[in-house]
């Protein structure tokens, strides 16, 4: 073959390897078996997404761990003798940890991927992570992943802070993998709603939005605080379009054996939530919206 017949196969080869925008291709890539695969790229971010948080570990892990202590104390000794739950099966303030607990995992979740995407973007620093042969699958789960283990590490450090409160009989699950499950379910849903949520997004006003208008209300609207037995008919109802309250009373489930609902469910619902935004995500990044400017 003649150097200019090779010179017009690599100009060919790369004017594909390009978008006519000139950055870099997200499409999926599956591996030669067919399934996707997860290389050094996802490793790499992964490993930057946990020691980002790691690094800050007093502002990201300890700070939400404290703050959860305050709503324990205030709430435990406000209510503890004025609410009963469950038909005063489970004293309030054991009633009360694993909704702490489960709400720390989620607002932490949704933080970590949400403010790691969207500091990237205001700072310019996405075209390192775009350019790079890393596919779309790897980016979600790296920054998924990422958003799990600092939700959980929250989760952990608010729960063993919790059994001075209660005893560790009282604060040891009888069913530990309800709660493995739940936390891990949770954490997903919320890292992938952040993830979408930073890629949206374009400033910080933007992202407040969905910290102010949806994760905050319907946290705080779950249950919690309470047992929804203990609202009238129209909030009880009201609370069963409220996917956050699946997460957390399947979550309590575990803890207790006892639920408002069926933990199985629960479980139904906490999957749908898992695939649902992991699709959108997923084609959100594939596509390269609001990524590629």
């Amino acid at each position: 073959m003649s150097d200019a017949a090779n010179r017009d196969l690599t100009s060919s080869q790369a004017s594909q390897r390009h978008s006519g925008d000139g950055s870099s291709s997200l499409a999926l890539r599956p591996s030669s078996s067919g399934a996707l695969a997860l290389g050094p790229g996802f490793k790499a971010l992964f490993y930057k997404e946990c020691l980002r948080f790691w690094k800050v570990a007093f502002q990201t892990i300890v700070a939400p761990v404290v703050t959860t202590l305050l709503y324990l104390l205030i709430f435990s000794h406000v209510l503890e003798s004025n609410v009963k739950v469950y038909d005063g099966r489970v004293a309030y303030t054991a009633f009360l940890i694993p909704g702490l607990v489960m709400m720390a995992v989620l607002q932490n979740a949704f933080a970590n991927s949400s403010s790691s995407l969207i500091q990237s973007k205001m700072m310019r620093s996405i075209i390192f992570v775009l350019l790079p042969p890393i596919t779309s699958f790897e980016l979600f789960c790296a920054y998924v992943f990422g958003a799990m283990v600092r939700g959980l590490a929250v989760g952990l450090g608010v729960w063993l802070i919790t059994f001075p409160f209660v005893g560790a009989a009282a604060a040891v699950p009888q069913h530990p993998f309800w709660v493995i499950g739940f936390a891990a379910g949770g954490s997903a849903i919320l890292g992938t709603l952040g993830l979408i949520a930073g890629i949206w997004s374009e400033k910080f006003d933007h992202l407040a939005v969905f910290q102010n208008f949806i994760i905050m209300p319907l946290t705080f609207l779950s249950g919690v605080f309470y047992s929804i037995h203990s609202l009238p008919p129209f909030w009880q109802t009201l609370s069963h379009f409220n996917p956050f309250f699946y997460m957390i009373d399947g979550f309590r489930y575990g803890f207790f054996g006892i639920a408002d609902v069926s933990p199985w469910r629960s479980l139904a619902v906490v999957a749908f939530f898992v695939v649902a935004l992991s699709a959108i995500a997923l084609r959100m990044l594939a596509t390269g919206y609001k990524l590629r400017q």
